[in-house]
């Protein structure tokens, strides 16, 4: 698995490996195998949400300090 791997990617594989599992299409040597993906996949989508969440929480912060400072200068009198 590399760091170019999307989230969608992911998901998709992870969505192909569940349908291979429910329909016991996977022979048993296989299945630790598609096991040990499906958690490298499922840390993956972790990190890459931790990263976009964390991501997201920057942005609305740097516009709350921005929001701020424009109220600051508003309230100076001139």
């Amino acid at each position: 698995m590399t760091n170019e791997t999307t989230y969608r990617q992911a998901i998709a594989e992870l969505e192909t490996i569940l349908r291979d599992l429910e329909t016991d299409t996977v022979d048993v040597d296989d299945l630790t195998a598609r096991v040990q993906r499906s958690a490298e996949l499922i840390r993956l989508c972790r990190q890459k949400l931790r990263h976009a969440e964390t991501t997201i929480d920057q942005v609305f912060d740097r516009l709350e300090d921005e929001d701020s400072a424009a109220e600051t200068q508003a309230d100076k009198p001139v």
